[in-house]
């Protein structure tokens, strides 16, 4: 197959821990073409859509792990299989190229589903199982946000569009430093933001279980460092090998057939003491660590199921 990724350049990925890089591993591993490109390099013009792509080599080696052509402009409709791989935030840039990708031809097979990613964002499709998630307000409203805080005591107060733990604010009950957080957040996102109820249970891991076609396929848990509830990776979250509790199948359960059918075929939930959190839709991480713990190539499952929906 002809594959080309759309992420962020790939020089600025770190691969031991990059879930992109390690589906581009296995796509070579299989023998298909590998291209490359960024967002910025994508054009539309009458209807088709272009992209200046680079042909892609890659190798499991830190800092010297790739090797890339000379640009070229090609017809994305060439493509067997479009990876919509660029890390958020979600602003009006992302789902820009959206909408350019939701118009090649469905010949063209485009992970995850274009309009699906754009239509779902994480912090907003998790409202959609509310019975499966903790108390979740979303607003700029501060007489809501008040009257939340109020109720809860400890809550999280987070941008609804940023990744990565970015921005994350943990509100106790007589934190004197809210209104100003709130008057920041004002000025800074022009969207609502979320606050959430702060689960207590963050401190022993913030699960990260990755779905391929609706089904889970592994999991690892993130522990926050001292003096942070922040379990990402990016901010310095430690990872330790886990298993799925009866709870954490239950919301795959729950959730599973709903993505398979918006045509979201990698999805990573977020679980924290049985409440799930997010559904990351962009570009999920984890594979590469869920492997390393002695579970299952997400990597090589991922393209069998590609290589299946591509021959139909």
């Amino acid at each position: 197959m002809k594959i080309a990724v759309q992420m962020d350049h790939i020089s600025t990925i770190h691969i031991t821990g990059d879930t992109t890089f390690a589906l581009c591993l296995e796509a070579q591993l299989r023998g298909h073409t590998l291209f490359h490109y960024t967002p910025d390099r994508l054009s539309m013009r009458d209807g088709r859509v272009f992209a200046q792509v680079e042909a892609l080599t890659v190798r499991d080696k830190t800092d010297n792990h790739y090797i890339l052509g000379q640009f070229l402009k090609v017809d994305l409709s060439e493509m067997d299989v479009i990876l919509l791989r660029q890390d958020p935030p979600f602003n009006m840039h992302y789902i820009t190229t959206t909408y350019m990708l939701e118009r090649l031809s469905p010949k063209t097979m485009i992970i995850n589903d274009p309009a699906a990613v754009r239509n779902h964002p994480e912090k907003i499709f998790v409202t959609e199982f509310s019975d499966l998630i903790p108390e979740t307000l979303i607003t700029k409203n501060l007489e809501d946000i008040a009257a939340f805080h109020r109720e809860f005591g400890d809550v999280v107060l987070k941008p609804l569009y940023n990744n990565g733990g970015s921005c994350v604010f943990y509100i106790t009950r007589h934190d004197c430093n809210f209104p100003a957080l709130l008057e920041m957040f004002r000025q800074m996102f022009c969207e609502s933001f979320i606050v959430q109820r702060y689960l207590k249970s963050v401190l022993a891991g913030d699960k990260r279980i990755i779905l391929v076609n609706g089904e889970p396929a592994g999991a690892i848990n993130r522990i926050p460092p001292d003096g942070d509830i922040r379990s990402n990776m990016h901010v310095g979250g430690c990872v330790e090998k886990t298993d799925l509790t009866e709870r954490e199948y239950e919301i795959c359960t729950r959730i599973g057939s709903s993505l398979k059918k918006r045509g979201l075929i990698l999805v990573g939930i977020d679980v924290i003491g049985g409440y799930m959190t997010e559904i990351n839709v962009t570009s999920p991480t984890g594979i590469r660590e869920i492997k390393r713990f002695g579970g299952k190539d997400i990597a090589a499952l991922f393209w069998d199921i590609v290589e299946d929906k591509v021959m139909l």
